[in-house]
């Protein structure tokens, strides 16, 4: 039984976060970001205190491991999530933001060398310059729809920079802490983040539709909660190597999703694209034969 659980559980967790590009996308018709925002954390907050009640985890035992989690939150919660709100409402495709994304292990890996003394390998560098074509050829082939979404992209790039930037700390500083205890504060600081950019207004003028509601309810339970959750136990049961194996399948399962339910168009172009891009990150994140 265990088994099996550990054989589906990579293909559950990929459903899951390719879907949430899409449904993100359904929940910012009827709220703006941060306000979305602000009501998901709030909602995963209360998740994670209801189970610090129960299990008891401890706590860091330093300032600096309170600070240390804080900046990851606001970086991964505020920054990551809230400029790439930002990108969808300002016309980014979810397929497409979900490739600028998958840019962001490979990004780690090239830049981990200044903050950890990791070798960045020529196959890696190779895989950069193909997920880049890829990338580029996707942008290219959606000017046929429309004019660029050069704001939309802007976001984009603040949103991928921004979970670089909390990966690379991880990596750099990064302690071992309790998953309940590092979400509630984490998460705890990434609302903070958000109060000086919500304009309340925002939170009262959510159209609370049914739509919405199972939006935000997949976003807290599905993405906040269950895959990132999935994550972290494939993590523990040494299954990093095949988690970033198939996340060069996010993009275009999330691309797919988002043109049978969202009716997203894509031209045959930018398929071809977010496949060859999808070749690139695997080349560039998957283990050496040394590391085996």
């Amino acid at each position: 039984m265990q088994r099996l659980w550990l054989a589906i559980t990579p293909l559950v967790f990929l459903l899951l976060w390719s879907a949430g590009y899409v449904v993100a996308k359904v929940a910012l018709v009827d709220a703006a970001p941060m306000a979305l925002l602000a009501l998901r954390f709030a909602a995963v907050i209360a998740i994670m205190a209801a189970l610090f009640a129960i299990l008891r985890p401890p706590l860091p035992k330093t300032l600096s491991g309170y600070l240390h989690l804080g900046f990851v939150g606001v970086l991964m919660q505020t920054i990551y999530f809230g400029m790439a709100y930002f990108s969808f409402v300002n016309g980014v495709a979810a397929g497409t933001a979900a490739l600028i994304f998958s840019l962001q292990p490979i990004l780690v890996a090239l830049l981990a060398p200044r903050w950890t003394g990791e070798a960045v390998s020529w196959l890696q560098w190779f895989g950069l310059a193909i997920a880049m074509v890829g990338t580029l050829t996707v942008i290219v082939a959606r000017l046929e729809i429309g004019p660029p979404p050069l704001a939309g992209f802007g976001f984009a790039a603040l949103a991928l920079a921004g979970i670089t930037l909390a990966t690379l700390w991880e990596k750099r500083f990064g302690l071992s802490h309790h998953p309940v205890s590092a979400n509630l504060i984490g998460y705890s600081a990434g609302l903070l983040g958000l109060l000086p950019f919500l304009n309340w207004a925002e939170i009262a003028a959510v159209n609370w539709t049914p739509s919405f509601y199972w939006a935000l309810a997949y976003l807290v339970i599905g993405n906040s909660v269950v895959a990132v959750g999935l994550l972290l136990a494939m993590i523990r049961a040494g299954q990093v190597s095949r988690v970033s194996t198939l996340l060069f399948l996010v993009p275009p399962l999330a691309a797919l999703i988002a043109w049978l339910t969202l009716e997203e168009p894509m031209p045959l172009l930018a398929w071809v694209g977010l496949l060859v891009s999808g070749g690139g990150v695997y080349l560039a994140t998957r283990p050496s034969k040394d590391s085996a």
